[in-house]
């Protein structure tokens, strides 16, 4: 990758290869904290990120991109129903507006993201916040159950620059290894102009609406994912 700008903490990229694409990267002067996962009732929120966003990040020529999250529901396999997903972006860059995303579940397996499961029907689901301003987790009703115990839950570019949402990566230096983009026609591990930082700040709000978890279970859970 090579650096053409750096300018008031945003960083224009050119990158070279299958995956790769042109990006910008706005930190925004100072990190911003969103929040930790709330577990409550028959509901787990699953994550990967440490709650605190180190930057934002969106493709030039993003239209048809996707960046997600990989999340095993094996040891937690009651929990099948996907009831949000969660996306940490903002409204006022690279533009002063919402543009609208799209959103898909993918299968994983094999070590890599697969087909699309949800929607059904496939290209994705699009949404566009409204009320919403600023920073801001935007969580998505969803309310479908996923038939595979591992899945990739992600957030697609529908727009090009600068007329899109960005999507955000947490302040943690150290890969997870459950975050991935597809661009070019496939998968890959996510990797942009803000590595170290690839840690994506997109959960999954799961529920189990006859089975209670019990507070071992719980802690076990929430260790998993964090």
């Amino acid at each position: 990758m090579r650096v053409v700008a750096l300018f008031w903490g945003v960083i224009a990229v050119a990158a070279a290869g299958v995956q790769a694409a042109d990006v910008a990267v706005d930190g925004d002067a100072y990190p911003t904290v969103a929040s930790d996962p709330v577990n409550k009732d028959a509901s787990l929120e699953l994550s990967w990120d440490n709650g605190t966003r180190q930057w934002n990040i969106a493709w030039y020529t993003g239209t048809g991109a996707w960046v997600g999250n990989e999340f095993d529901l094996g040891t937690i396999s009651t929990y099948r129903a996907i009831r949000k997903i969660k996306f940490y972006s903002r409204s006022n860059w690279p533009n002063a507006q919402w543009d609208g995303f799209h959103l898909g579940v993918f299968n994983f397996s094999g070590g890599i993201p697969g087909s699309m499961l949800w929607p059904t029907g496939g290209g994705g689901y699009f949404f566009k916040p409204t009320g919403l301003s600023g920073h801001v987790w935007v969580e998505i009703n969803i309310g479908w159950t996923c038939p595979a115990v591992t899945f990739v839950a992600a957030e697609g570019q529908y727009y090009n620059w600068p007329n899109c949402d960005p999507f955000a990566v947490d302040t943690n230096a150290n890969f997870s290894g459950h975050s991935w983009e597809y661009y070019g026609g496939s998968w890959s591990p996510l990797s942009t102009a803000a590595d170290p930082y690839r840690n994506l700040m997109l959960r999954v709000i799961v529920d189990d609406e006859t089975l209670a978890v019990a507070p071992a279970s719980l802690g076990r859970v929430k260790a998993l994912y964090r």
